[in-house]
């Protein structure tokens, strides 16, 4: 994991988009940015599922607690382009017990042992890719549902890692 690390933060000097993690200064404005933007994509995944786009629910879903995620690494002076690269630096905080959340619930959010059969996965990167690149429009209610109640447990969780 320190690798990773490494690699990411060595990617990010260069600055080049969608690459690796930068060390910046901390500012609260961005953190709470990421929260209300996280707060704003929760809502949103009912907004979609009423007017029969629940398809962008799972997108909803995944970047409500994505920027649960950024915040959390702002809140540590850090700045990701990288989805890999966030999911590391969260990694290492847990491995460093640095956060209360658990490797079981970082993996709802993305398990990358996950890479066969991801149509079948219920991980909520791998339920966002699956909506957005097939050619499926409609979760089903109960998957819907489902969904929500686990986004909504996993945000309420992040925030209070980011409320502390």
């Amino acid at each position: 994991m320190k690798d990773k690390l490494k690699d990411c933060f060595k990617s990010g000097e260069k600055g080049e988009r969608h690459k690796g993690l930068r060390k910046v200064k901390l500012d609260e404005s961005l953190v709470e940015g990421h929260l209300k933007k996280a707060i704003h994509n929760f809502n949103a995944m009912d907004e979609f599922n009423k007017r029969g786009y629940s398809d962008w629910s799972a997108s909803a879903s995944f970047y409500c607690l994505y920027h649960c995620l950024l915040a959390i690494l702002a809140k540590n002076g850090t700045e990701s382009r990288n989805q890999t690269c966030t999911f590391a630096f969260i990694q290492n905080m847990i491995d460093n017990k640095q956060l209360s959340l658990t490797n079981e619930e970082l993996n709802e959010i993305f398990d990358k042992e996950i890479t066969d059969n991801l149509i079948y996965s219920n991980k909520i990167l791998d339920i966002r890719e699956n909506m957005q690149y097939s050619i499926k429009t409609l979760l089903e209610q109960r998957e819907f549902n489902t969904l929500k109640q686990r986004t909504k447990i996993l945000l309420d969780k992040l925030r209070m890692e980011i409320e502390k």
